[in-house]
């Protein structure tokens, strides 16, 4: 089969398409014949050699796709051949064809989600959920400002946040990526490159503040993220590129909270459960992955370029 293995560490261009061995099924696996990949930041961070995790090569990347399952494994009684279903982790890698995964990386697709959109789900959604109630447990009426409200976590963040009850403020950089952000959930839009768009945030509450700010960029924002927040409020921070310098004093007089959170971290019964909500949104409408374009597995190179390009709009997907 055709996959994207890297062999050493470095930058997009590492990244080689190229025949390998099709995956088996052991004891409590299935093999997914994979319909479309989802890309994710974390996974340039990988490729570079720059993240806390440093995997074996060579690597296949990848943890989200979508697909039907191809063969199960022994013990394996809960799915069968033809079952349509999206992957929440793989023990050989999803950029690729096929992909071997535990049962329980597997979750069944509802027929209402397309292959693409079942890519967009694992990484955006339950970074999203975890962020928003497990983190910052968000209540009704709370104000939740999402930076980056049309990338993939942005847009599963402000569908989560609004069905929860919230008011939510989205922040995006291009009239494309506000009107997105709009037309799935948030009350009120901001460019993120108007450098009074965090005064606004605060006008926006009458004076009061932001309860909880879904910050993707620590580095850059979270020094000011500090000057709009409420007495109490919360910052989740779901992504970061560097270091950066706060006043803890902004912290101090709010009694505000900076809060970390990661996915390696999810213990597989809780991920389970957050599957299971997704699975209601997805089913109910009121969750719906937004897929912004579409790649060949060949160009996998590209879709890591673009991932981390400014201007996101929904999710990359690569198509084998």
């Amino acid at each position: 089969m055709k996959a994207i293995v890297v062999r050493a560490f470095g930058g997009p261009e590492v990244l080689e398409h190229a025949t390998v061995d099709d995956p088996r099924a052991g004891p409590g696996e299935v093999v997914v014949a994979l319909r479309a990949i989802g890309v994710n930041p974390v996974e340039t961070y990988i490729r570079s050699g720059t993240h806390a995790r440093k995997p074996a090569l060579p690597w296949i990347p990848g943890s989200d796709g979508a697909g039907e399952v191809l063969a199960v494994g022994e013990g394996v009684t809960t799915l069968r051949p033809g079952d349509r279903v999206y992957t929440i982790g793989s023990r050989t890698g999803t950029y690729a064809e096929r992909c071997a995964c535990a049962v329980t990386e597997v979750v069944r697709l509802p027929a209402q989600a397309t292959f693409a959109q079942g890519a967009a789900l694992h990484v955006p959604y339950t970074t999203a959920w975890l962020a928003l109630f497990a983190k910052a447990r968000i209540q009704p009426a709370e104000v939740v400002l999402v930076h980056g409200a049309s990338g993939g976590v942005g847009t599963a963040a402000v569908q989560l946040a609004r069905a929860a009850g919230a008011i939510v403020i989205g922040t995006a950089g291009t009239p494309a990526g506000l009107a997105l952000a709009l037309e799935h959930g948030a009350h009120h839009v901001l460019d993120h490159q108007d450098p009074g768009h965090l005064a606004r945030a605060v006008e926006l509450t009458g004076g009061r503040g932001i309860d909880v700010v879904v910050e993707m960029l620590a580095n850059v924002n979270l020094d000011l993220d500090l000057d709009v927040l409420a007495q109490h409020g919360r910052v989740v921070v779901v992504g970061n590129r560097g270091r950066i310098e706060i006043d803890p004093r902004r912290l101090m007089t709010r009694e505000a909270s900076i809060l970390g959170m990661s996915l390696h971290n999810v213990a597989p019964t809780e991920q389970a459960r957050i599957q299971l909500a997704i699975v209601a949104g997805l089913e109910a409408g009121t969750l719906r992955p937004v897929v912004g374009r579409e790649l060949p597995l060949a160009a996998a190179a590209d879709a890591h370029r673009a991932v981390l390009a400014p201007g996101a709009h929904g999710k990359i997907v690569l198509v084998p």
